[in-house]
């Protein structure tokens, strides 16, 4: 069985990065925790994801949670008629979007869910030029995607460059490809990753914004089990301390 389970644990990188069609993904920075950078992240899904995916199952009140109040949630990130009551649709209509992208734009309340944090942050930031695509961009972790790049005035223009070397040892080709920032964008790399690190944090809180509350809860009735655990076992002893 210990075999069995080293070699499950041994292969699940394995099966993550093939599923991912062999890109390595980097971590994402997540803290359900900081609001701030949940309130940023929430700005930035409502200015640039919410004009074409939906968010059907997360309402706008559910933001007064990461500290925000009615008044700001209206003033600052509602931009259509909906209330604060209401879901998260996206302004596009989905025929405009089938017709312009060829798919309708997939709703985004579980995608750090069904993606994981780290294929959302890869992702965002995998942009490249592509003449040959529709869009004229193209995904390194989402090959042909029909998603234009959104936040390219922010990250810039990416290339990406292919080489080809022969290894000495065994002969092999060996093909490396890396991006390459072309024309800067109104961030600076580390400004960007931030901001794609904010994002994909909303987007981790929104899949399930109840889970740092729900550790949180988890801990304390661990330590709860645990004190209660001690004191039943020294009322265990005392009841058959004259037992031989």
């Amino acid at each position: 069985m210990k075999t069995i389970l080293a070699i499950v644990f041994l292969l699940l990188p394995v099966a993550g990065l093939a599923e991912e069609g062999g890109q390595a993904l980097d971590r994402a920075p997540i803290d359900l925790n900081d609001k701030i950078s949940l309130q940023r992240g929430a700005a930035a899904f409502m200015n640039h994801c919410l004009n074409c995916h939906s968010a059907s199952v997360m309402r706008y009140a559910r933001l007064k949670d990461l500290g925000l109040t009615e008044d700001q949630i209206r003033d600052n990130l509602i931009f259509t008629e909906a209330k604060v009551g209401d879901t998260m649709t996206a302004a596009m209509d989905p025929k405009i979007a089938k017709a312009t992208f060829g798919v309708v734009p997939p709703d985004l309340s579980l995608a750090a869910r069904s993606r994981s944090p780290d294929w959302l942050y890869t992702y965002l930031r995998g942009f490249y030029r592509d003449p040959n695509s529709k869009t004229g961009w193209n995904n390194t972790v989402f090959p042909n995607v029909a998603m234009p790049h959104v936040l390219w005035e922010y990250q810039g223009s990416q290339a990406l460059h292919v080489d080809e070397k022969m290894d000495d040892n065994t002969g092999d080709m060996k093909v490396t490809s890396k991006l390459v920032l072309e024309l800067p964008g109104k961030m600076s790399p580390l400004e960007y990753d931030r901001y794609t690190a904010d994002l994909v944090n909303y987007l981790a809180y929104m899949g399930e914004p109840g889970e740092a509350s729900r550790r949180h809860w988890g801990i304390l009735v661990l330590f709860f089990l645990a004190g209660f655990f001690v004191l039943t076992l020294l009322l265990k002893h005392e009841y058959w301390k004259d037992v031989r």
